[in-house]
């Protein structure tokens, strides 16, 4: 099973999917974005938002063969998976969040900005239909707690959602 977590930048992928990865027993973890930086698989560089624009035709195939695997990235929705598990933080959180870890705060807002939109989670939805996405509220849960809402998706022990996390109103 080809499992992708993704979300906005700063809810929780990382740390989360870190915490987890002692746990997957039938599965290996593959940071994308790692990937893409050490098999320099992008297209250009996009120096106002200081990151690359990735190449996701060629990463999709260099990972085409791995199975039983968890891909995690903001990106990871675009590549084919069997699941994919949406994380989701408090948009003013998420701005916080990205502020300390010394993100402008142009791109901080804009990624808080896209959360309150649902974009990855409506690109999710789009791509894998709503009977594989995994909607996870992480915004006051610890990376733990958020590691085990994976596990129980790996497992087959969570039922799929989305849609159930609004955070249009911190557009007002």
């Amino acid at each position: 099973m080809r499992v992708a977590v993704t979300g906005t930048p700063g809810t929780g992928k990382t740390t989360a999917t870190a915490r987890l990865a002692d746990r997957l027993d039938e599965h290996d973890l593959v940071h994308l974005n790692e990937v893409i930086e050490d098999e320099s698989l992008y297209t250009d560089v996009d120096d106002e938002r200081d990151s690359v624009i990735a190449d996701l035709d060629a990463l999709d195939a260099v990972l085409a063969d791995r199975r039983d695997v968890v891909f995690e990235s903001h990106l990871a929705h675009h590549l084919d998976a069997d699941r994919v598990v949406v994380l989701r933080c408090e948009p003013a959180t998420l701005e916080r969040r990205l502020r300390e870890r010394g993100e402008s705060e142009a791109k901080a807002r804009e990624n808080a900005e896209s959360e309150a939109l649902d974009v990855i989670l409506s690109e999710a939805v789009e791509a894998h239909g709503l009977d594989s996405v995994y909607e996870i509220e992480t915004t006051e849960e610890p990376p733990d707690s958020v590691a085990r809402s994976i596990e129980a998706v790996l497992a087959g022990d969570r039922a799929p959602s989305a849609g159930e996390v609004d955070y249009v109103g911190y557009l007002q």
